[in-house]
């Protein structure tokens, strides 16, 4: 079924995902985690975002969950973070939280996890749920678990964030949040209660029809209304934030983009003080800025292929303090879990540029190294034809095949990978110059349209 992705479970509501499907979806994680713990009274925890069919479709999966004997605390509206926190910092069996993140809103899905937030991916439990939903391996339990409801998780997680900066050292700096009608304007909005800044808010009221924009930052088309606020307002920086709140971009105040390389880099700068020696989790894609920084903070660069769950599970293998993702996901080890920080993120950018005593823009110039293209997309027939194709191309270069293929010379580097959720390669293209920038990405374009 296609619904079944490589770190979650997705599709278009109702054709794709509906309320039956994701009630044998309940029954079926809840089966796995009795199998995996014997003789224990199972309780995980629900939540959903607030897309148009989340409602009815977290009804339908409490039901399959219950049906099967295992205990649910609902915690209603709430983003994948603060989902996360309550799994693992309330000590709770596992999670299931209905959201499709930045997805168009005629989609929805589900993100799961294990104890500790541990999130389940393809090869660690969504593909035993596949074959057990369409086979319908579904086990018959005569005592149903019950349904509690919890309200107070936004508070704790909120209050816990908090520890992670001191807030009598930032700023009044004035911020500009588009919230894109989802669910980081829950947080956001209490977050700030406790912060000298002044908060302009954009697209704040919850909306699962996106009437603003699609809620995904990551495309440059959906910030554009934010960076020019932020020059309206003349605001010290801006912050983006997707669908389901765990990704987080930021704006500097000259409205450009802070590039993901270079927020990579700086967060890890900024644990790596008080962590010196730890490990640090990147994903594949270029930009080298972020191993730089890295490595002159005393760090330890790891690489991992792309994906939120991917990089968690990497991270949490190689016991790493911080996993940075170019896609705007930061996750750090706590001591009840691993999982995404947007809120301890901008804590710490906010505190950060404080101590700088200097703009945003001022503060990132220094790490302007090198050139890129982003990410850009292409539908092709044959995704593995066309990466062989370019492996024997450039078959004198360094190769590495942990996602994809990243290719790399002294002047240019790229990697090229299919989509994890998409029919689609993805190419993220770096160079040392903007002129060996240009030229490699019309060759490589005329190569994979060829």
């Amino acid at each position: 079924m296609s619904i079944f992705k490589a770190y979650d479970i997705r599709g278009i509501y109702p054709d794709e995902i509906n309320e039956d499907i994701i009630f044998k979806i309940g029954r079926a994680y809840s089966d796995i985690l009795k199998e995996e713990n014997p003789k224990k009274k199972l309780t995980i925890v629900v939540g959903r975002d607030m897309r148009l069919s989340s409602p009815e479709l977290t009804k339908s999966l409490i039901n399959g969950v219950i049906q099967q004997g295992v205990n649910v605390i609902n915690i209603g509206l709430a983003s994948t973070p603060t989902f996360y926190f309550a799994v693992s910092y309330f000590k709770y069996d596992g999670g299931m939280i209905v959201s499709a993140s930045h997805n168009p809103k005629e989609y929805n899905g589900i993100k799961i996890v294990r104890r500790k937030a541990t999130p389940v991916s393809i090869d660690t439990g969504i593909r035993e749920i596949e074959k057990r939903v369409t086979k319908n391996i579904l086990k018959t339990i005569t005592k149903k678990g019950n349904i509690t409801s919890r309200h107070d998780i936004l508070d704790k997680h909120v209050k816990y964030a908090l520890k992670y900066a001191d807030s009598k050292k930032i700023k009044p700096f004035k911020v500009v949040v588009d919230a894109a009608n989802a669910m980081g304007s829950v947080y956001i909005g209490k977050l700030f209660r406790y912060l000298p800044c002044k908060l302009i808010k954009m697209n704040f009221k919850l909306d699962g029809s996106f009437p603003a924009h699609l809620p995904s930052p990551y495309e440059d088309k959906n910030i554009i209304d934010l960076q020019k606020k932020v020059i309206e307002e003349k605001a010290d920086l801006g912050i983006a934030i997707d669908g389901d709140g765990d990704r987080v971009f930021f704006i500097d105040d000259k409205g450009e983009r802070v590039e993901s390389p270079i927020l990579r880099g700086i967060l890890a700068k900024i644990f790596l003080r008080q962590y010196p020696g730890s490990k640090i989790c990147y994903d594949i894609r270029p930009g080298r800025i972020t191993k730089d920084i890295i490595v002159e903070n005393q760090g330890i660069p790891v690489l991992t292929k792309v994906g939120h769950s991917l990089i968690k599970e990497k991270a949490i293998k190689e016991n790493a303090l911080l996993a940075v993702e170019s896609s705007g996901h930061y996750i750090l080890k706590m001591p009840h879990g691993v999982y995404e920080i947007p809120m301890i993120a901008i804590l710490k950018i906010l505190q950060e540029l404080s101590q700088a005593n200097i703009s945003f823009s001022e503060y990132c110039k220094p790490y302007k190294k090198y050139f890129n293209t982003g990410e850009l997309n292409f539908k092709v027939a044959d995704k593995d034809a066309v990466i062989e194709k370019i492996k024997n191309h450039y078959k004198d270069a360094k190769i590495t095949a942990l996602d994809g293929i990243s290719i790399e010379y002294n002047d240019f580097w790229f990697n090229l990978r299919p989509s994890n959720t998409e029919p689609l390669l993805r190419l993220n293209l770096e160079a040392a110059t903007k002129e060996k920038l240009e030229e490699k990405k019309q060759e490589i374009i005329k190569l994979i349209k060829s």
